[in-house]
Order: C-alpha cells, then structure tokens, then sequence
C-alpha cells in the first residue's frame, strides 16, 4: 500500500485505440520504461483505425510488450505494486485486451487494479514533466476529443467546453485527406502550413459569445469548398495556402478560447494534452499567449502526446495514493465520464 517513505512500482497498460504501450513507473512520476507498438503502418493502407484489426494487433503484441517494459525498466514482477489500465473512453474491443491482460496480472499478484480514465492519462501526462498549479484550465486536443476541462484541485475534472461534432484531430484528417496525404494526415497539415508563405483565410467558428464549446464542421466544409472551386475553374489548388488558412482558424479558436477560459476561472496554469499537442503551430500560438498573459504553460514532450501507457501511470497515481482501487469484475467503458472519475472529494493527499 501507498507510504511516502518507500519507493512503488505501478505497471500500466494502455490500448483504446491503435498503440499498444506498456509502462513501468516509480512513485507516480519517474518513468522507467514506456514501450509503444504503433499500428499506423497497418492501418494506412484502409485511411482510418479498423477497430477489428487494432483489437486482433493488441492481442498479437500485449504480452511481448510488457515483457519488454518490465525488461527495460529492470524491475521484477515481485516488485509491481499496482497494475493500471486504460478502462475508457476508447475503441471497446481494443480496450478489452488491455483491461483482460491487466486483471489477469493483478488477479496473479495479488496487487490493486486501477481501471483509468484516458484522458485523465492525457492530462496527467504533464505532472511527468513538472508540478500542476490548481486552478489550472487543462486544453484537450485529440483524434476523438477537443475539451476544455477545469481542475480546480488535483484529481478534480470539470468539463466546460467540448466539441460538438468532429474532434480537432479528425478535422486535421479529414482535410489531410482531401488534400491527398496518407493516414495520419495532421503532421501533414501542420508541416504544409509551416511551410506557406500565403493563407487562404477560412472563417472562424465561436458559436455563441459565451459558449466554449467547439465546432470545425463548418471550416471542414470550407477547406472542401475552396478546393471543389479550384477544380471546376480548372485551377491548380495551393495546398499550402489552404492548410495554413485551415491551421490558422482552428489554433486561434482553440486557443482563443482556451485563454478566455483561464481568464474567467482564475487557473493558476493551462496544461496542453493530447496528441494534436504535437501540433507545432500549436504549440507556438498558445506558448505565445500564455507567455503574453503571464500564465505558465506545461506541454508534454513529443513522445508523451501521443497514447501512451506512462500518462496512464501518471493518472492512476491519483488513486493509488488514496486508496481507490478497481474491482476486478471492472469491464471496458468506450464512453466513460471524465467527471465521474474524479477523484473522492473528501481525500486530500498529495496536494499542491
């Protein structure tokens, strides 16, 4: 169980989609080993995740994984304290893998199960890098979810925008793929746009003045618009100036009302996560306007945007300090709560 003077070994197992990652972290924060297996090779051929074929992937590789990550991390079995999983939201046949192989080995040590929130992974991703100052306003950006999600003390998820059709990451997929570029198409975008000396300007989608909600509906049409003109006048399309245009109105949106909402809630630091963290136009807007309002800024490195199992170590940590452990007859959830899995309000270690 959880004492502060000696050291705790979590094991956790991450699969809701199309990576297949295990990790070894000490005491919540040191990570010693995180293996990803990406499927992207084998899923580029059908432009998108075939959920049967990634569950058929996880199965192939779970095991070998996490022999490697218990190698890597030169840490035994014995000394695994706690077994971790990604319970949900995620694709529900891939999630099962995960969630069979982790009560298994808890079932086989005798260690607590902690069934875990993938987003809540995401966000937690940052206390790997630094310390999280609550209030702080969390902006999530993924292939499946653009939220924003007040924290007002550690373990606490509060969502106060969220999209209302596409994700941001499947806008950027979308528009990668009538653009022509192979699956994942956002790293496309985002290197096209970098690149473009002019921008076709494309609106702007607030919705209401209030509202911190998202859309990029309308600017999917938009991008899909301008390049059906280009071909019936017969023109050739700049690409580059359209995934600038395209790159410009979704970052400024997404920025422009992650700092609204900073402002109105009185967070302490904004957090970026998810893989579209890996956005670099991204990251150097909100960089920019967080470092104009004084407001510190934490961004996971690279290899902890993307689905990972050390981002599912650094969230289940949250429970595993107060006790809140996982009946083994836990079962995958494709559409859990963020809110739900907040932590017991009346528990209050390991506060900042």
């Amino acid at each position: 169980m959880f004492s502060e003077s000696s050291d705790y070994y979590l094991l956790a197992i991450e699969t809701s989609c199309d990576e297949t990652s295990v990790a070894v972290v000490r005491n919540g924060r040191e990570v010693l080993s995180n293996l990803v297996s990406s499927q992207i090779d084998t899923h580029r051929q059908f432009g998108g995740v075939v959920p049967e074929i990634a569950s058929r992937k996880h199965v192939e590789s779970i095991t070998a994984i996490a022999e490697e990550a218990l190698r890597n991390a030169d840490v035994g079995l014995e000394r695994i304290d706690a077994v971790a999983v990604t319970q949900g939201p995620g694709l529900v046949g891939a999630l099962l893998v995960g969630v069979v192989a982790a009560k298994t080995l808890a079932f086989a040590l005798d260690v607590p199960l902690i069934g875990t929130h993938h987003i809540a992974g995401h966000i937690y991703a940052n206390r790997l890098i630094g310390e999280i100052l609550y209030p702080a306003m969390a902006l999530v950006v993924s292939g499946g979810h653009t939220e924003l999600v007040l924290l007002e003390s550690e373990g606490s998820f509060r969502i106060i925008g969220r999209t209302r059709d596409d994700a941001i990451g499947e806008a950027y997929d979308k528009v990668a793929r009538a653009l022509k570029f192979p699956y994942p198409g956002g790293p496309h975008v985002d290197r096209l746009a970098q690149e473009a000396e002019a921008e076709i300007e494309l609106p702007r989608s607030w919705l209401e003045p209030d509202s911190y909600d998202f859309s990029f509906s309308g600017l999917k049409s938009a991008v899909l618009a301008e390049i059906n003109r280009a071909n019936m006048k017969g023109e050739e399309l700049n690409a580059a100036a359209l995934a600038k245009g395209f790159q410009a109105s979704a970052v400024e949106v997404v920025t422009g009302k992650a700092m609204r909402a900073a402002a109105e809630f009185g967070v302490r630091q904004m957090l970026l996560c998810g893989g579209v963290a890996a956005n670099r136009g991204l990251r150097e807007r909100l960089s920019r306007l967080c470092e104009e309002a004084g407001l510190p800024l934490l961004i996971p490195p690279l290899s902890l945007c993307t689905d990972n199992a050390a981002m599912i170590a650094a969230a289940a940590d949250l429970k595993w300090r107060r006790g809140e452990f996982t009946s083994l007859d836990m079962k995958a959830d494709p559409q859990m709560p963020l809110e739900d899995w907040s932590v017991k309000k009346s528990a209050s270690v390991g506060e900042d």
